[in-house]
């Protein structure tokens, strides 16, 4: 049986990726640490052996893989707010670039002891491309790098970083830069939970018919977080190391549209438009839309889940929560 290990796996896509392995009958280990909430695991806690680590600490990571010595590794733990990053950049940089090397130097002492050199899953970001040209849409892997906040940078640096522990020490290391994705569970500072919780809340009259957005303009190519972890499952077992790879899915609109979508969902007659401030990036990114021919061809994933249910299941989420 395949062991996996899932750094973050009390987060949005980990507490998905954990439910895809072990319907995939596969053994799954996952970090978290002390603070972290566990309601997005809590119907399949039982079921995984969870294990506590701090990243930013080495000794703690070292300990941690030691002791599990998985075969594959999932990194998806990070600080991945960009709109938080500008206010706490050092704090995004030790989480995303020091708790990946320090994962990434204990597999390298590790494989000098005694050979051990698991799968590497790292989980890089769309961000790391800012904004691009207009001639250089659809997006492609040798695109630029032009990071344009401090999260974007963080992930330039923890992509980067798997790659010359690929090709100075060997580690089996395969990157992914993930587009927009979204579904149940993702936090609600992020544009789709953000606005379907504010309607869920509008709906249960705990709140004025007033959805407070920022840049209704950004053109994003959405996508399910269960077809991404799908995908992610496909890249360990299919790509490979020392490669990166474009994943995103097939439909590409407006936010503002994006949000329209989502308001017919609900049963509200007339809601009230507001643009806040304070949700507008320094530097926006307004246009984000991906190749993935390079992933396709590895893999022949494609994108199952159209975007109308994943607005639906997710305003029904937060029907629930609220």
């Amino acid at each position: 049986m395949v062991k996996n290990l899932i750094t973050g796996i009390t987060g949005f896509v980990g507490s998905h990726l954990a439910e895809y392995l072990l319907n995939e009958n596969e053994k799954v280990c996952g970090t978290y640490r002390w603070r972290s909430p566990r309601d997005n695991i809590k119907n399949i806690e039982g079921r995984l052996n969870l294990v506590p680590c701090e990243l930013r600490d080495y000794a703690s990571v070292l300990d941690c893989v030691e002791n599990i010595k998985p075969d594959v590794i999932y990194h998806l733990a990070a600080q991945s707010y960009v709109k938080d990053s500008y206010g706490q950049a050092a704090s995004t940089i030790e989480t995303n670039v020091i708790g990946t090397i320090n994962l990434l130097d204990v597999i390298k002492r590790l494989k000098k002891k005694d050979g051990y050199n698991p799968i590497i899953h790292i989980c890089s970001s769309s961000e790391v491309y800012g904004q691009p040209l207009e001639s250089e849409i659809p997006i492609k892997e040798t695109n630029p790098l032009r990071p344009a906040s401090p999260y974007a940078l963080s992930k330039v640096g923890e992509d980067m970083a798997g790659l010359q522990y690929f090709l100075t020490d060997g580690l089996k290391t395969i990157r992914t830069r993930m587009f927009t994705h979204t579904g149940p569970r993702r936090g609600e500072v992020f544009v789709v939970s953000a606005f379907a919780k504010q309607i869920a809340q509008i709906e249960k009259g705990l709140q004025e018919s007033i959805i407070k957005v920022g840049n209704l303009d950004s053109v994003r190519t959405f996508s399910d977080v269960r077809d991404a972890v799908r995908a992610y499952y496909l890249l360990v077992n299919k790509c490979e190391p020392g490669e990166v790879y474009n994943i995103g899915g097939n439909e590409t609109m407006r936010v503002g549209d994006m949000l329209d979508r989502l308001i017919k969902f609900s049963n509200l007659k007339k809601i009230d438009i507001l643009e806040d401030p304070n949700l507008i990036r320094p530097a926006d990114v307004t246009l984000q839309i991906p190749c993935v021919d390079k992933f396709e061809k590895a893999t022949g994933w494609r994108p199952e889940i159209p975007f109308s249910k994943t607005l639906r299941d997710t305003l029904d989420y937060w029907r629930e929560k609220v």
